[in-house]
């Protein structure tokens, strides 16, 4: 295990646990004091890391850091499997596989769907990509992490649901935030707010799923019928909400970017379909 940030020891726990030894390295050597003590072993750099063992898991900030990490050890990798859980864009997971295979390894790109207290959970899943029989191959090791998804063999394909489902995560937390301190203005504490709105988050999905017993699929026809809800009725609440943030004195930038799809929409003349009309002004043009 290369990365002993708060993922890398919970991983790092979660392996000893399910009695696989692990070899451990940090940049920082004092992070693997806690796992070490737990029983993993200490490799005094990341050659010896990663020659004590054929899995290589990289637990790391971005990809920048496994080459920071491994350009000294390149002798090394030959014959032995890469699976970097570490976060960036598909177009660099990609560069990576290459860069791995060019040293004679194996590369798995990884995205842990959950926060570092519930890796090894019955919660816990992580989405693969890469060769399946690589996977297969290691099987009996990544799954005490989390259940495992393999996706396909692109490498990009893992990274781009992490970071498609990271998109849906961060702009809710962005939104509570925004809707909490909406509150606040009108004296209302986050411990009051924050259950209230963290309810509504829950139910979201639901919400979305009544309108439609097979979501996605009239997206996927190019079909959007205003039956439910229309761009014109989204966006007038989207502007009732840009206006009240203006008159709390409220940052505007979540609100605005949101007012944002319904007036491109409506400005093209969608003003009667539905709501997920607003994907064709954030898709790429064709």
């Amino acid at each position: 295990m290369i990365g002993l940030g708060p993922m890398g020891q919970a991983m790092t726990r979660t392996l000893l646990t399910a009695g696989h030894p692990v070899t451990v390295w940090n940049r920082t050597a004092g992070r693997a004091d806690g796992v070490v003590a737990d029983g993993a072993t200490r490799a005094a750099t990341p050659g010896e890391a990663v020659e004590a063992s054929d899995l290589v898991i990289l637990s790391l900030t971005d990809y920048r850091a496994m080459y920071d990490a491994l350009d000294g050890a390149t002798s090394s990798l030959a014959g032995r499997t890469l699976v970097n859980l570490s976060s960036d864009t598909p177009d660099r997971t990609r560069e990576a596989a290459a860069w791995a295979a060019g040293h004679g390894a194996d590369f798995l790109t990884g995205g842990v769907m959950v926060p570092a207290p519930m890796v090894g959970t019955e919660a816990a899943h992580v989405y693969y990509s890469g060769r399946g029989e690589v996977l297969e191959r290691h099987l009996a090791a990544l799954t005490p992490l989390g259940t495992p998804k393999h996706l396909g063999e692109d490498p990009g394909l893992a990274q781009m649901m992490y970071q498609a489902q990271l998109a849906v995560f961060l702009t809710t937390l962005s939104g509570l935030m925004h809707a909490t301190a909406m509150l606040g203005t009108a004296g209302m504490k986050a411990g009051e707010a924050l259950p209230v709105l963290l309810s509504f988050a829950d139910s979201i999905g639901d919400i979305l799923r009544a309108g439609e017993d097979a979501p996605g699929a009239a997206l996927d026809a190019g079909e959007h019928p205003g039956d439910l809800s229309t761009v014109t009725m989204m966006g007038a609440t989207s502007d009732h909400i840009v206006e009240t943030s203006t008159s709390l004195g409220l940052d505007l930038t979540l609100p605005l970017a949101v007012q944002s799809h319904y007036g491109r929409a409506i400005d093209n003349g969608h003003g009667s379909d539905n709501w997920t009309r607003i994907i064709d002004s954030i898709r790429a043009p064709r």
